[in-house]
């Protein structure tokens, strides 16, 4: 069975608290990626109320009506993203 996103609470700035299927949860900080990715498609999520603006779509955390921001489920649950 593959781990999916079940749910995401915005917790401070660039954090989120992330359910997975298996009942983990896990705290990933997107501040890093934001600052080291510098694509029209991030730039916007870099104000904290775009950011806040995510939704979970086929068990992932996405941004953006055309998915301008995703990551692998697995650095989710690492909770790091590269």
């Amino acid at each position: 069975m593959d781990i999916i996103v079940v749910r995401a609470e915005h917790v401070e700035n660039y954090k989120l608290e992330i359910l997975f299927s298996n009942d983990k949860k896990k705290l990933v900080d997107f501040s890093t990626f934001l600052d080291l990715h510098s694509y029209p498609q991030y730039n916007k999520y870099k104000k904290e109320s775009n950011f806040k603006k995510f939704k979970i779509e086929n068990g992932n955390v996405v941004w953006g009506k055309d998915w301008d921001m995703i990551f692998p489920v697995d650095e989710l649950y690492k909770g790091k993203i590269n």
